[in-house]
């Protein structure tokens, strides 16, 4: 059994604050050193299952933030970004069992996490699709729905959490903070890890449970931004169209294209 991990870190155990997500910042170091520790457990999880392959992606920021030395040696690591539309996803094909999400968060627009946001957290306020809100999780589960792969497992904050179990019920979450404005209450990282090992191995002990996603017949995608300014220059992407001064929109029945419009 071959499993796709891709691993954030405003999702991990505790984090609140900007500076603990950046390289650059002193306060990144215990979180990078959680975020590794979470992925950690979710590859023994999926080994205990009787996963043979895992593929891990790191997919916060640089792409640089895992310490390979700290995961199972059955775990490959994708580091840095291709440019690849997938994003956070890279590196999936059909090959995959299912995909595992870990310390992933709410999305633009929505509270939950005093981290949320999509894709970007500088210039992009939030992103629509269908009318809906769109996390992170969202955009990649069509990704991987595009290859066939189901999203078996998901670790973030609660709010996200919930939105998953709205999308399906199947998938497996495991709440490690709660967001509350600018604050967070989150349980011990113990807790956490050792959760996240037992959830990822019920949810990828055959058989499958879950399936992956539906995509829509039609996408219709609003990308609000923050900067009028950028919301101009956006709207030049072949067959994008400025809904208002700060809104770009695009319509396709092809997911792909939306996610090299992204």
């Amino acid at each position: 059994m071959k499993i796709f991990l891709s691993a954030d870190i405003e999702g991990i155990t505790g984090i609140t604050d900007w500076a603990e997500a950046d390289l650059s910042k002193p306060d990144n170091a215990e979180f990078r050193e959680r975020m590794t520790a979470e992925v950690a457990a979710a590859c023994d999880g999926a080994l205990a299952a009787g996963a043979t392959e895992i593929v891990v992606k790191d997919a916060h920021w640089t792409g640089r933030n895992l310490l390979a030395e700290r995961l199972p040696r059955q775990a490959r690591l994708l580091r840095g970004w291709s440019g690849h539309p997938y994003s956070m996803v890279q590196g999936l094909d059909r090959s995959f069992a299912a995909a595992l999400f870990v310390g992933w968060h709410s999305g633009g627009a929505c509270g939950g996490n005093p981290l949320a946001h999509t894709l970007s957290s500088s210039g992009v306020f939030g992103i629509r699709v269908n009318g809906v809100w769109a996390t992170e999780f969202l955009l990649h589960a069509y990704a991987a729905a595009l290859e066939g792969v189901p999203v078996a497992f998901v670790s973030g904050d609660e709010a996200l959490c919930a939105e998953v179990q709205a999308f399906d019920a199947a998938i497996t979450t495991v709440g490690v903070t709660r967001g509350m404005g600018a604050a967070t209450l989150a349980r011990h990282p113990a807790d956490s890890i050792e959760l996240i090992r037992t959830a990822v191995q019920r949810a990828l002990t055959p058989p499958l449970r879950v399936q992956a996603a539906k995509l829509p017949a039609r996408f219709y995608v609003q990308v609000v931004r923050k900067d009028a300014r950028d919301a101009y220059r956006k709207a030049f992407y072949p067959g994008a169209r400025q809904i208002d001064a700060t809104t770009v929109g695009f319509d396709t029945d092809d997911w792909f294209e939306v996610l090299r419009l992204l």
